[in-house]
């Protein structure tokens, strides 16, 4: 048994069951090993921030680690954006980067690189291995670094750095570590903190839940306490990932520009965090603060996110004797006519959607399905968690991936798809069940927006090509076919309903490009 098989094994000890791949000739050996072990499954991507992405949705729907296998600095450096998300959502994952042998990197090969420089901005724990026997001890520490508690921001991403001589010498593979499972429990809330909390709870608190406190549980928990005390419940404006559905509390969810963060949080005086942060301004704008929080409302922390949040939340609600709250018990929504609008988009998956969808999103567009999706069918919505747009597509590969009897929504814009549209051919070739929907307005339709929020009333030429993707246009059914994906066109209510009920009905991934 060489280190590479040795690693493989002991990984599939502690629960890392997939590999999302973009391997290079540093990592033959680890790919053979894979080949040969049979205990991993192996998942090829065409780009490393597919990998990276896929890993994160598979994680936040698993609650355990898949890993990725990326080539040297060079890959691991296309796969940060990604990576910036799943550390921001708090999602664990393992990446595995192979590197030049030991003796080799002292001769300054074309693609050698600092592969530790490379990892530090995006992981919690980092470490380059130095002998091919002690690879199994470093796989070992490396899935418990990933699923071990770690405080926000932080994250849960550890990447292990294997040079190519510790992957092709001698190895050994370890069994499931006895403190394996110890190590990774969620803290729990002391009583005194949670008393603390409960004496000041009333109609003007605000509870901000995150973390597994939006776990179906979670929520659950949450929406006892609001029943016996009034408070109201939400959720940032990106959580990782959220259950909902008609039988479940609702709970609103953060807006995104600061002066309607504001204006949200404007009657509230006391405000929970239960695996939350105190809300900031995703960006600096002149004349606003960056801190969301208004001068007269007081910040009261129940839990972190690294702690149990639902637990926290059951013992404040058990404390209370709170009775369950009923959800919102809303109807489908009729099916609307005429152009597709954003607003009609929603109303359509809200009223198409199969009962437990997950939904991946990281468009405006996409987000608009929230509200009416929440009040009247149970389903798993998926956030993009760090700001870095083109996870919606890979996310959704992960999710497919960790749960195959459910259909996937992949909610996304047409300026985002573009960064890592790859993501069709891998759900291609896995048949994946994935529904991607292409919100298709041939613009960065937040740049404008954002660019006129600095006062901008007429944008020049120059400008709107900065934020134009219609010259020339993309052809996203052709784009979409080219990597074995079914795609169709829709402009209309009629057409993009006839469009959905065909992706439903078939299995595999299918494209609808939204014409807007």
């Amino acid at each position: 048994m060489n280190g590479a098989e040795g690693l493989l094994r002991t990984l599939a000890a502690h629960d890392v069951a997939v590999c999302f791949a973009n391997p290079g000739t540093s990592e033959m050996h680890l790919v053979q090993a894979i080949d040969a072990s049979g205990v991993v499954r192996s998942v090829l991507c065409l780009f490393e921030g597919v990998c990276t992405g896929a890993a994160d949705g598979y994680a936040r729907m698993m609650g355990k680690p898949a890993m990725t296998l990326l080539h040297l600095g060079a890959g691991l450096g296309n796969g940060i954006a990604n990576l910036h998300n799943c550390r921001r959502g708090g999602a664990p994952l393992i990446n595995v980067v192979g590197d030049h042998a030991i003796h080799h990197v002292a001769y300054d090969a074309p693609l050698t690189s600092d592969v530790e420089a490379v990892a530090k901005p995006v992981s919690a724990w980092i470490r380059t291995a130095r002998t091919s026997e002690g690879l199994g001890l470093d796989a070992i520490d490396a899935a418990r670094a990933a699923r071990s508690p770690s405080p926000q921001p932080r994250g849960g991403i550890a990447t292990l750095i294997v040079p190519a001589d510790c992957a092709w010498g001698e190895g050994r593979a370890l069994d499931r570590a006895p403190a394996f499972d110890a190590s990774i429990q969620l803290p729990r809330v002391s009583a005194d903190i949670v008393e603390s909390v409960i004496r000041r709870l009333d109609e003007d608190t605000l509870i901000l839940i995150d973390g597994n406190g939006l776990t179906e549980d979670g929520v659950r928990q949450a929406g006892r306490i609001a029943a016996a005390r009034g408070s109201r419940l939400a959720t940032p404006t990106f959580p990782a990932r959220v259950e909902a559905g008609p039988d479940l509390p609702l709970v609103e969810r953060l807006p995104y520009f600061p002066e309607q963060v504001l204006d949200a949080l404007k009657p509230v005086k006391k405000l929970v965090l239960a695996g939350g942060q105190a809300p900031v301004s995703f960006f600096a704008y002149q004349n606003l603060p960056s801190n969301l929080v208004p001068d007269h409302c007081e910040v009261i922390h129940l839990a972190h996110r690294h702690e149990d949040v639902a637990q926290a939340l059951a013992d404040v609600a058990d404390a209370l004797d709170a009775p369950a709250m009923p959800g919102p018990g809303g109807a489908r929504p009729e099916i609307p006519s005429g152009p597709l609008s954003r607003g009609n988009i929603a109303a359509l998956l809200a009223a198409r959607a199969p009962e437990g969808s997950i939904v991946a999103s990281d468009s405006g567009g996409g987000g608009a399905a929230f509200a009416p999706m929440q009040r009247c069918v149970r389903h798993s919505w998926l956030n993009l968690t760090g700001g870095s747009i083109g996870d919606g597509g890979p996310v959704a590969v992960g999710a497919a991936i960790a749960c195959p009897e459910r259909p996937v929504f992949a909610l996304i814009g047409d300026g985002g798809a573009m960064y890592t549209i790859q993501f069709l051919w891998t759900a291609a070739r896995e048949g994946l069940n994935i529904t991607t929907v292409i919100y298709s307005n041939r613009q960065y339709n937040i740049l404008e927006v954002e660019y006129r929020r600095m006062g901008v009333n007429d944008i020049g030429d120059t400008a709107a090509s900065m934020f134009a993707l219609s010259n020339p246009e993309i052809d996203w059914v052709r784009l979409a076919e080219a990597q074995g994906v079914p795609g169709s066109r829709a402009a209309t209510c009629e057409e993009f309903d006839a469009a959905l009920q065909r992706a439903l009905a078939e299995d595999g991934p299918h494209l609808i490009e939204a014409v807007l």
